[in-house]
Order: structure tokens, then C-alpha cells, then sequence
């Protein structure tokens, strides 16, 4: 009777938890729709003109952490450098949650573009300005990648900074920070701008691409310093791709705790 009791106590808690996680992935669906509808007039305005994107990013901040309120997250930041306003960067940072898009809007105030890939268009309402705001990537098409290299020129000649996830997309649940990919430290050296290396400790954690995961709380992040690209030349993206992935592997290092050695290819 005892253990008949123990079981059904385990199995009512399993059945709790599963409800819990059903419904905060739903909410956060919710709360990204809900807040384009009540800032969709203002929002359509903003996309019309190109050089009235920093009026659609200053909308996309307030979208961005209304999800992270809703949600039930706060964010704690470290930062070893401050970026200078009206100064282009290319913010870089690991990639393993779609927490990333709304933590780097919360955190970051310059202008900036998102890189990201094609697929995420197929969301509703925030597909439809997902796909006229940022510049999108078919990594399976050679001629997309060279179109992205082009756009992201354009818009870093109009002052603006980029962000690039520079793991190519989102590691497999088992990866903590997956290899480095060119693109962001080629951009950064053709026009001279400085590498924002950007590291997110709990993003995976609290809403993880798993569907029966995640919880409300702190996201921690820290915006290192700076890595100058002045005076670099193309044969040089190596060494600032790995300089970069080093910085953020070895704080997220700081931000995970574990009993056995961490590497970083998985726990």
C-alpha cells in the first residue's frame, strides 16, 4: 500500500511537471504574439523605410523584454566594455536558446541586425518581421551566403552593428559551444569593426529547444572585452575565430557546474 502510494504521489508530480512545461512553452508563444498585436500599427510604420529601422528596434527592445517579464526571467549583466553609440560592431555570442534573440535586444542599446537563419519566418507574426528586418541565411545555398555578405555590408555602411551566432545555428542539446563559422570575423575584419564576444550562462537552461524543459529565473550574461579587428587582413579570421570562441568558452566555463571535467563539445 505504501509503495502503491509512493507511485502514484511520483507519477501525479511527472504529470504536473509535463502540464507546467506544456503550458510555459505555449505562454511564450502567446506573449510573442500578443505583444506584436498591441504594437502592430507602430510596427508596420517602422518596416516601411529602411532608414526607419531604428525606430522598429527601439519597438523590438520593448517587445523583447516584455517576453523576458512575461516569462518570468531577469537577466543579470557583466560588462567589461561599454559600446560607444553610433560606433558599428559585430556582436557574437553562443547560441542555444530562442532566449538569445530577446536577451541580446534586452541587453544591447546600438542598432544592430540580426543574422539568422531562413526557417524562422514560418513563425507566425514574428515570421512576417523576422523576415523584412533581418538578413536571412540559406546555409545550404552558396548564393545565399554571398547575399548575406552583401546585405550586412549595406547595412554596416549605414552605421549600424550586426549580430551573428557564429555556430551556424543551434548546437545538438548534448554540445555546450559547438565549432566556430568564418562569416562574422570576415565581416568584422573587411570593415575594420570591433568583435563584441557576448556569453549567455542560462538560456539553455531556462528554455532549451527540448519542448518538456524550462523554467522562470535568472539569465546571466557578460559582455567581454572588445577583440580589435584594425590593422587585420582576411588570412587573419582564424585567429580571431578562435581568439573569440575561447573568451566565451571560458566564462561559460565560470557559468556551468558540473561533477565531472566540462569540454567543449558536450557535458
Amino acid at each position: 500500500m505504501k509503495n502503491c502510494l509512493l507511485f502514484l504521489i511520483f507519477d501525479t508530480m511527472r504529470l504536473l511537471k509535463i502540464i507546467f512545461w506544456t503550458f510555459y512553452r505555449v505562454w511564450f508563444y502567446i506573449l510573442m504574439g500578443f505583444f506584436i498585436i498591441i504594437m502592430l500599427p507602430f510596427l508596420v510604420i517602422s518596416i516601411l523605410r529602411e532608414e526607419w529601422y531604428a525606430y522598429f528596434f527601439i519597438m523590438a527592445r520593448i517587445w523583447a523584454r516584455g517576453i523576458l517579464f512575461g516569462m518570468g526571467y531577469y537577466y543579470k549583466i557583466e560588462r567589461n566594455q561599454e559600446l560607444e553609440k553610433g560606433k558599428s560592431y559585430m556582436l557574437t555570442a553562443n547560441h542555444s536558446s530562442m532566449l538569445d534573440i530577446m536577451l541580446m535586444l534586452a541587453i544591447i542599446k546600438n542598432p544592430f541586425v540580426f543574422v539568422g537563419k531562413k526557417e524562422l519566418v514560418n513563425i507566425p507574426l514574428f515570421g512576417f518581421f523576422y523576415k523584412r528586418t533581418c538578413i536571412l541565411v540559406d546555409r545550404s545555398s552558396p548564393k545565399s551566403r554571398h547575399e548575406v555578405f552583401e546585405r550586412a555590408q549595406k547595412r554596416l555602411n549605414q552605421g549600424m552593428s550586426i549580430c551573428i551566432f557564429p555556430e551556424g545555428g543551434v548546437p545538438d542539446e548534448t554540445i555546450v559551444l559547438d565549432e566556430f563559422k568564418d562569416g562574422a570575423f570576415r565581416l568584422a575584419i573587411e570593415h575594420q569593426i570591433p568583435i563584441v564576444p557576448i556569453t549567455f550562462g542560462d538560456n539553455k537552461k531556462r528554455f532549451s529547444f527540448t519542448f518538456l524543459s524550462g523554467s522562470p529565473g535568472l539569465l546571466r550574461a557578460h559582455v567581454h572585452y572588445f577583440i580589435e579587428t584594425k590593422g587585420k587582413r582576411l588570412e587573419d579570421k582564424k585567429e580571431l575565430r578562435e581568439q573569440t570562441r575561447e573568451v566565451i568558452w571560458n566564462q561559460l566555463k565560470k557559468y556551468i557546474t558540473l561533477k565531472k571535467p566540462l569540454t567543449s563539445s558536450a557535458f
